[in-house]
């Protein structure tokens, strides 16, 4: 008989196992309000200069907004309330400059939008030196209002102005014309000035929204018969609307905030025919002192001001939510 051999065992030689490691705790960062403290003492040089330069004006405008503060260092400052906004509530030359300031941005606003999207659609089209003309479109955008208002007075000025002088060739004025002197003609002259100013950047904005629509539903409606405006219509502009809604609510805004491209070409004249409200507050402060009232008159515009970007980040808002 054989012998039974015994049972193989293996002996499994387990590590040793020691105490179970706890979990390290994460190094808690020093908050403040909220914020990490770190990454706020990293942002302190960069918001050092906007406190000084923006915040501090900006909060020391609203408090002289209250004040009866004129020019002169030896002149005392009191508090008056709302007084200074009561009267501008009475004053007509404030009215008027609204009134003017309402027309020169509207109309502003309105022909740079329709002269820059078809400028815009122009060039999205294969044409040819296509990059030559795209680089011409931007020279105002590079040019500095006081450059561009000094320009245009040589442009628009009555005997020696190249305006003057082109419609006189074509026979279609008989004489000189003062363009900027003239009560009903100064500010559609200055309107004309503003459009081709801010041209260059609304056209880059729309032709980038038009550079992102689908070609593919371009060619689908082609195919479908769709002419040219059926396919502008139904194609191109819901996908340009976001952007076209952003693009003029901006232009609004730093329309009706025009200051020096108008001081240059007629400094609110003819009898305040283009005296827009930042020349009205700029005489108020700097040509009659009244450094109050003008403040005054500033935290108003503050206040129209943020409810147009109250409107547009409400629509930048809703087309990050879709």
């Amino acid at each position: 008989m054989s012998k039974a051999r015994p049972k193989a065992t293996t002996s499994v030689l387990a590590a040793p196992r020691g105490r179970p490691r706890k979990p390290q705790p994460r190094r808690s960062r020093r908050r403040f309000l909220g914020l990490d403290r770190d990454g706020m003492l990293l942002a302190v040089p960069a918001l050092i200069p906007v406190a000084v330069f923006s915040l501090y004006p900006l909060m020391r405008g609203i408090y002289l907004g209250f004040t009866d503060a004129q020019a002169g260092r030896a002149t005392e400052t009191s508090f008056t309330a709302f007084s200074n906004y009561a009267d501008l509530l009475d004053d007509s030359y404030f009215w008027e400059s609204f009134r003017v300031g309402l027309i020169w941005a509207f109309s502003v606003t309105i022909l740079q939008f329709v002269a820059s999207l078809g400028l815009a659609m122009l060039l999205n089209q294969k044409i040819r030196l296509r990059w030559l003309a795209r680089t011409l479109s931007l020279v105002p955008w590079a040019m500095p209002p006081v450059v561009i208002g000094i320009m245009w007075r040589l442009i628009y000025h009555p005997n020696a102005g190249l305006l003057n002088s082109v419609l006189m060739d074509l026979r279609i004025i008989d004489s000189n014309v003062d363009w900027l002197s003239s009560f009903s003609l100064a500010l559609p002259a200055i309107i004309v000035v503003g459009v081709w100013t801010g041209m260059p950047q609304t056209t880059v904005v729309i032709l980038a929204g038009l550079q992102s629509v689908s070609k593919e539903l371009q060619e689908a409606a082609s195919v479908d018969g769709a002419g040219a405006w059926q396919r502008f219509r139904a194609v191109t502009w819901p996908a340009i609307a976001p952007v076209v809604t952003a693009i003029t609510t901006l232009d609004f805004i730093w329309n009706f905030n025009q200051f020096g491209l108008v001081y240059v070409l007629t400094e609110g004249g003819p009898g305040g025919a283009t005296r827009l409200p930042m020349l009205f507050a700029y005489e108020e402060a700097f040509r009659y002192g009244n450094y109050g009232y003008a403040a005054a008159l500033g935290n108003v515009m503050v206040l129209i001001i943020a409810v147009f970007v109250a409107f547009y980040l409400r629509q930048r808002f809703k087309e990050a939510q879709k």
